[in-house]
């Protein structure tokens, strides 16, 4: 009968455990929020002074505190840690801003970050630099990028679209403004399809021409045809789009030179060196060009080919050279981006400030990618696993770099959002000729059959 009581009263903490150990593997989040984030508080708040003393954060107490210290209490003056400000959670982690002492810099705090995530049971420790001396810890309770879920308030704007999460939980935002050019690199499979649909689909609900060059038929991006200004589905229509960008380019540095004829009296917010500095009313259309398997344009099978593959690079290369301050902005994603491509290959890769790099097949297109911003970043990308689709390696030519994840986006969705938008389309002449054919979609009365189509002679 004894036993069977100890059963009984083991049974509800036992059941407890489990439910715990299985809402963990499962539900994160949930488990995060109801017994991980009192717990890593817990822990953060009674062994604070000890972990930064053994971490060596800690440094000696000014004169006049060690003073007052033996005069109030007699007791042995220890090391001071950073001042600690006030614990933010949130749903995923929680948040702490930290004031240096004299003689610290952020990076002595971000070197101790793996030793932090270990000693208050968090999945990761990330550092920020806030202001001189105060550096701000985001701790995240558990992996975010095995089941994404964006965040709900956005940094949003004119060419700003959330795109991906962070490993941090944070939105990763495609800033055309900030980072003009993008190389987007993945192997078969890999997610770089899911990142161009986000990109297409959140562009499409504001006023900014999408041109399209997909050499695959135009599989990838003619669900998209609503919402696109022009596309190029073959190496042939590309060359004879190509060149009418770049003509679109050169018109649009005559109106800024225009603008620039500077008269007497003129004032100095009104004098302008790109197109954002135009006034409203005669400023064009911001344009993105899609490059969709960007090596279907190098690849030459006779002379011929190698001459049209010349001029096209040549004209992608002006493109990226010149076309940020005439509003033009480059997306150009392949398998593998590199100097066996062929003349101009290297000298374009490096016109694109942004990197985003997927599972790749080898370690040679992981270094086209990221081989000049970090070392480091290429062994992240090598590393990334066939079964997590979306998970990438973003980094810019400035040497930061981080690992983020695409959430799922249905095809059907995204074409969905571009029909919708199609209205907020610019209305740019020289691409009239490139618009792609939208068919119309078929209207069926509900609960009625559909009507069948005449017979003709």
């Amino acid at each position: 009968m004894t036993d069977l009581m100890t059963l009984a009263e083991l049974g509800g903490p036992l059941a407890a455990i489990g439910g715990a150990a299985y809402a963990r593997h499962t539900h994160p989040a949930a488990y995060w929020s109801t017994v991980g984030l009192p717990l890593s508080v817990a822990r953060l708040l009674a062994t604070y002074s000890s972990t930064m003393d053994a971490c060596g954060l800690t440094v000696e107490p000014s004169r006049w505190r060690a003073l007052a210290v033996r005069a109030t209490t007699r007791r042995e003056v220890r090391p001071v840690p950073p001042r600690r400000g006030v614990i933010r959670p949130n749903s995923t982690g929680l948040r702490v801003r930290l004031r240096l002492a004299p003689g610290q810099e952020p990076a002595d705090v971000a070197a101790s970050a793996e030793r932090l995530r270990h000693a208050w049971g968090v999945h990761a420790v990330y550092v920020r630099d806030v202001k001189p001396g105060v550096v701000e810890l985001r701790l995240v309770g558990y992996d975010v990028l095995r089941k994404v879920r964006m965040p709900r308030r956005v940094d949003r704007g004119p060419l700003r679209v959330p795109v991906a999460l962070r490993e941090d939980a944070t939105a990763f935002v495609r800033d055309y403004r900030a980072v003009p050019h993008e190389l987007v690199l993945g192997a078969t499979l890999s997610g770089k399809s899911m990142y161009l649909r986000h990109l297409i689909s959140s562009l499409a609900a504001q006023a900014v021409a999408l041109v399209g060059i997909d050499c695959k038929r135009g599989v990838e991006l003619a669900p998209f045809a609503a919402r696109l200004s022009a596309l190029a589905t073959d190496p042939d229509e590309a060359a004879e789009l190509l060149p009418v960008l770049v003509k679109e380019m050169e018109d649009r540095y005559d109106l800024i030179k225009a603008r620039q004829g500077i008269a007497p009296g003129t004032p100095d917010e009104e004098i302008t060196s790109d197109v954002w500095g135009l006034p409203e009313s005669e400023r064009p259309a911001p344009m993105v060009l899609f490059v969709d398997e960007v090596a279907e344009l190098f690849l030459v099978a006779t002379r011929k080919d190698e001459e049209r593959r010349d001029e096209m690079v040549t004209h992608l290369i002006r493109l990226a050279q010149l076309g940020r301050a005439a509003g033009i902005y480059l997306e150009v994603c392949g398998q593998r981006f590199g100097a066996e491509l062929g003349k101009g290959a290297t000298m374009l890769r490096a016109q694109l400030t942004g990197r985003v790099c997927h599972r790749v097949n080898d370690e040679a297109s992981a270094k086209m990618a990221l081989g000049d911003i970090a070392p480091e970043a290429v062994y992240a990308a090598c590393s990334v696993a066939p079964e997590l689709p979306g998970l990438a390696v973003v980094g810019d030519t400035s040497g930061g770099w981080s690992r983020i994840r695409t959430p799922y986006l249905s095809l059907a969705d995204a074409a969905a959002k571009c029909r919708e938008s199609a209205h907020l389309a610019p209305d740019v002449p020289a691409l009239v000729p490139f618009r792609p054919y939208v068919p119309p979609v078929p209207v069926e009365a509900s609960g009625s059959a559909p009507a069948p189509h005449p017979v003709t002679e």
